[in-house]
């Protein structure tokens, strides 16, 4: 069968690997429908993901169809659709204890430390392999890794209905979270230097947008919230200068949320931490999130809503890359199709 392998930092290919088959009781092999190429895989192909080992088989956002099972599973039958969850976990550390294997001491990331789905058949273990309506359209069921990452980052936040949320990035990450805020019952504003990422993300409920590159966010996040600040920042542009004026136009006993893997450092005072009382937290991932979202798909209440832009054939991924880096304000959310 028909892999890509990015062998090195900014080398990718097409392989033929062996397919692989059900070794355990519990394993469940995957026709692959849909990948989505997210900015990790990009990252990983340019060698500035600082997690990813290689030679390595991208892709982590994967929908596609069950054509095998192991004689214990019981969650799957042949024939359903399924998404799958890219992290595996050792369930005895500590993170895993208190309920957060997202961050497990022997984390295992599908298409980071371990091969991805961006072949035409996978293997993984039951626990990871999660039914969708078969109704749905593949194009919307791969997008539901990611809104995973948005469940858990407003999960992280606490959000709740009422609250003011300030999400700086309307990127596909961005996108995501706003979704998951709105549902939440948030009051939105989102920052982005292009306008077209802002004016969809207006279409796609946002209540208010900020162009950073023409406007003083601060001042226009304290006009828009009557100088009380915001109650939850979401950072999912993940610059050491986001990070700091995240700190800066949270409101008092608000919460700042990063989801950036920048290893620079950034320049904040204690002092506002201290006089408003912030939580800053991380967010990776995501900890039990595919059942919310999936009962979201399942509804109808999450839809991609032309978030997808683009589509590849698994023949043009090299195409898709080189579109995906050289076009930045035209792709929102890229796939390849193994139809």
């Amino acid at each position: 069968m028909k892999a890509v392998q990015v062998p090195e930092a900014h080398k990718l290919m097409i392989i033929e690997k062996k397919c692989p088959e059900i070794k355990n009781e519990f394993d469940v092999q995957v026709k692959v429908k849909r990948v989505g190429i997210c900015g990790s895989d990009m990252h990983i192909y340019h060698g500035t993901n600082p997690l990813a080992t290689y030679p390595r088989v991208v892709g982590h956002e994967v929908a596609g169809e069950v054509t095998a099972i192991g004689e214990s599973v019981s969650t799957l039958q042949l024939g359903d659709h399924v998404v799958i969850e890219p992290i595996s976990f050792c369930g005895k550390c500590y993170a895993c204890r208190k309920g957060r294997q997202n961050v497990c001491k022997h984390l295992s990331v599908f298409g980071v430390h371990e091969d991805g789905g961006m072949q035409e058949t996978i293997v993984l273990p039951e626990r990871q392999v999660h039914r969708v309506n078969k109704d749905l359209d593949w194009d919307e069921i791969v997008l539901a890794e990611p809104y995973t990452i948005g469940a858990q980052a407003v999960f992280r936040g606490n959000v709740e209905a009422g609250d003011t949320v300030l999400i700086q990035g309307c990127g596909p990450i961005g996108i995501c979270i706003l979704k998951m805020a709105k549902l939440a019952g948030a009051i939105v504003t989102m920052t982005d230097l292009d306008e077209k990422r802002l004016q969809f993300a207006k279409q796609n409920g946002a209540d208010y947008i900020i162009n950073a590159g023409k406007a003083s966010v601060e001042t226009e996040v304290m006009k828009i919230t009557e100088s009380e600040g915001v109650n939850v920042v979401i950072d999912a542009v993940c610059l050491p200068s986001t990070f700091e004026l995240g700190v800066q136009v949270a409101s008092p006993a608000g919460t700042v949320v990063v989801l950036g893997f920048d290893e620079r450092a950034a320049s904040i005072s204690q002092l506002p931490i201290t006089k408003k009382e912030l939580e800053i937290v991380g967010s990776r991932l995501q900890t039990n999130q595919f059942e919310k979202v999936i009962t979201l798909l399942n509804e109808g209440k999450l839809t991609h809503d032309g978030l997808i832009t683009h589509k590849f054939a698994l023949k043009d991924v090299q195409q898709a890359f080189d579109f995906i880096e050289n076009n930045p304000d035209q792709v929102r959310k890229a796939c390849i199709t193994f139809d």
